[in-house]
């Protein structure tokens, strides 16, 4: 399990970040001010950071350049501040990723996923992430807010030509052409039985019905 320290002094936004990393299957630690952060850099070994830059005691920065005295960790910051000399700044002192507040969790989970990869640091599986959803596509598992699902292989691949489609409406026969190996017009309604079975198991309405059309599952800007 891959470890993610997390420096944010914002006590809302470092529960948040917290909380979503645990459920994509991290561990993860927190710190508040730049002392802590280096206490706890010191302390145990990390595959990652998410570092912000308005901190106590030590800024972000300050505590990005102790950081690269002694490693190479990837580190990505995530800041309120998102002006050209900022951003500058931060790769100057040997950054991996700039991201500015607000931001998407589920775009930050593919920086963070993207990082891992090329710094060499992700011996995990690869994944997909969807609101509460982790698919592991390696280890074929899926969990809904950290439970595991007790998915049948029709219903994983299912699920994952939804998630790897967000926004794009899937008609039946396209459906049936990718998991069944359908060459020719079979029967549509076997399409319908899997995804009432995965929408039961997942209770969640996140498989929308087009009526006359498909399915889909909404995009996440």
């Amino acid at each position: 399990m891959k470890r993610i320290l997390v420096i944010e002094d914002e006590p809302d936004i470092q529960e948040m970040l917290c909380a979503y990393l645990r459920d994509a299957g991290y561990s993860v630690s927190a710190a508040s001010d730049g002392i802590q952060a280096m206490d706890c850099f010191h302390r145990e070994s990390w595959d990652l950071i998410l570092l912000d830059l308005m901190l106590p005691k030590i800024d972000g920065y300050g505590v990005c350049e102790l950081i690269r005295r002694e490693s190479d960790v990837p580190v990505i910051m995530v800041t309120a501040l998102d002006t050209e000399e900022n951003q500058i700044r931060g790769f100057d002192l040997q950054i991996d990723d700039y991201v500015t507040k607000p931001f998407s969790m589920p775009i930050l989970l593919r920086k963070i996923a993207a990082v891992l990869r090329r710094t060499g640091s992700d011996a995990e599986s690869r994944q997909l992430f969807y609101r509460d959803i982790v698919m592991d596509l390696d280890a074929y598992r899926v969990t809904v807010d950290g439970t595991l699902l007790d998915l049948t292989t029709r219903e994983f691949e299912l699920l994952k030509e939804l998630l790897q489609n967000q926004g794009r409406v899937l008609t039946r026969s396209v459906l049936l052409g990718q998991l069944w190996n359908y060459d020719f017009i079979g029967d549509e309604r076997i399409v319908d039985s899997h995804i009432k079975n995965l929408r039961k198991k997942l209770n969640r309405d996140y498989i929308e019905t087009v009526r006359g059309v498909g399915y889909r599952v909404e995009k996440i800007h």
